[in-house]
């Protein structure tokens, strides 16, 4: 068997070879086998991708935002001609099925399509007399060097919430991907080099914690975007802003969909179906609480859920039409099943086990089957834990109040929804949950690119949330300029200036 491929880091517009010595291990999750090794970086090729993004900053942000925008608009054409061998790299690695992985690159490729209208976007506001013969006016000005730090479950989408709003405001880029998925992120560095991109404006540097450290603790960065779980959300929060970095760090979820008594429930079993195991559940706005007012409720949607779950297609994402692919690595498989013992532990009814799934042709591939529980209680590990994975929980309570009282308590408020057809209860819901994204009968309320994305509570780390609105103004300082133009000597003044 020949020696797997490497993937090095690429800085300054080229591939860089890794020079630290250390390289990490990239799985196909459908066989189990290496297919490439990754470099992880040393703290000093970490640095020397900020000082290619450096060197390049001044030259970008004096490039005019209509010419950022050309550069933009050529990536995106280029994107949508290489969607194919980005789905294909994402399938290949992370594991999910080829349908969703288009789907991941489409919406990836939105928010560059929202960069493009750079000009519009960094627009200031002008307001003349503000006092007499006074005018005054705001800028966008970018910031400088800024990193992007991406998880697994995205390897292409979650870089691009990133760094088409930062390029198209000025600023240089530095993408610390995942080390699982490398692939795809490396293509998206060659296309924008292809699109005319000046080199080192944006560098992809490989690695584990100590390419993260270093980029948290370099002062030439200036801001940080993250996505990933709570805990490390939490530690690139404090050690950036420590560093006086401007940060925004997306953790983890556990989104619940409320299913009221007057909801269609074989709409709302179509919908947790394919928001729980969709991409094996490793999705940060999966839902993975179904949470039933009253037991006819419950008893209703598990007698439509629980065949639906048992006859899920599982298999390689690249073969057939499956409808969920494997877990990324076997140790995240493990995790997932002990998960599922865990639940089965403390008093939980598993209605469907996928912990037994074998798939034919793939004995050593990452595979877990979709697993379904009912009577789960606030209590339980299974309910209060972030599980990321093809694991849906069900919880059972009175009324509508006890609902709305369970969402709000969690720590988690990245994302909820609610199934009903009664217009005011899903306005109080919406207007009252303690959660960033709301859907009302829309299970995955993923907010398009000219809207933001983020949580409330544990799930965001940050006041500014990304892309959209929001993602312009984290990567842009804001400026404003008064002017007066002298028509003649004026007298002193030493009181604080209003209006007269």
């Amino acid at each position: 068997m020949a020696d797997p491929r490497r993937i090095p880091h690429f800085i300054h517009g080229q591939p860089r070879d890794g020079t630290s010595g250390r390289w990490g291990e990239v799985f196909d999750p459908a066989t189990g086998a290496v297919q490439a090794q990754v470099a992880l970086a040393s703290a000093e090729e970490a640095s020397a991708a900020v000082a290619a993004a450096q060197a390049a900053f001044p030259a970008w942000a004096a490039t005019p935002p209509l010419a950022r925008a050309r550069v933009l608009f050529r990536y995106k054409a280029l994107l949508e001609q290489h969607a194919d061998e980005l789905a294909a790299a994402i399938t290949a690695e992370h594991g999910k099925v080829l349908a969703d992985a288009r789907g991941e690159v489409t919406r990836g490729i939105e928010v560059v399509e929202f960069a493009c209208g750079a000009p519009h976007l960094l627009k200031g506001e002008h307001s003349m007399d503000v006092g007499r013969d006074v005018d005054s006016w705001s800028e966008h000005a970018p910031l400088g060097v800024v990193a992007g730090i991406t998880p697994f479950n995205f390897p292409c989408m979650v870089p691009m919430w990133m760094f088409p709003v930062a390029l198209a405001c000025g600023n240089s880029f530095v993408l610390k991907p995942s080390e699982r998925d490398p692939t795809a992120p490396m293509i998206l560095a060659r296309l924008l080099k292809e699109a005319g991109l000046p080199d080192g404006v944006f560098n992809v540097v490989h690695g584990d914690k100590t390419a993260v450290d270093a980029l948290l603790d370099d002062p030439r960065v200036q801001a940080i975007s993250f996505v990933g779980s709570t805990p490390i959300a939490e530690y690139i929060y404090a050690r950036g802003s420590a560093n006086g970095k401007r940060v925004q760090a997306l953790g983890g979820a556990k989104n619940h969909m409320v299913v009221l008594p007057d909801a269609d429930l074989d709409q709302a079993a179509a919908a947790l179906l394919g928001a729980a195991y969709g991409s094996a559940g490793e999705r940060c706005m999966a839902i993975s609480v179904a949470v039933c007012v009253g037991d006819a409720t419950a008893d209703a949607l598990i007698s439509r859920l629980k065949p639906m779950v048992e006859g899920l297609r599982i298999g390689p994402g690249h073969q057939g039409e499956p409808d969920m692919g494997p877990l990324v690595t076997a140790a995240h498989r493990d995790r997932v099943r002990g998960y599922v013992d865990a639940g089965v532990a403390e008093g939980a009814t598993l209605v469907v086990d996928g912990r037994g799934l074998e798939v034919d042709g793939a004995p050593d591939g990452f595979f877990l089957g979709g697993c379904l529980f009912d009577q789960v209680t606030p209590a339980m590990r299974i309910y209060r834990e972030e599980i990321f994975g093809p694991v849906l929980c069900v919880l059972r309570v009175t009324d509508f109040e006890a609902a709305l009282a369970l969402v709000n308590a969690h720590e988690y408020g990245n994302g909820t929804a609610v199934f009903t057809r009664d217009g005011d209860a899903a306005r109080q819901f919406a207007h009252r949950v303690q959660a960033g994204m709301v859907g009302i009968n829309v299970p995955i309320p993923v907010p398009m690119a000219f809207h933001s994305f983020g949580g409330w509570k544990r799930s965001l780390f940050g006041p500014l949330h990304m892309h959209g609105p929001d993602g312009v103004r984290f990567y842009t300082r804001l400026k404003t300029i008064t002017a007066r133009w002298p028509t003649g000597v004026r007298d002193p003044e030493f009181v604080m200036p209003t209006m007269k």
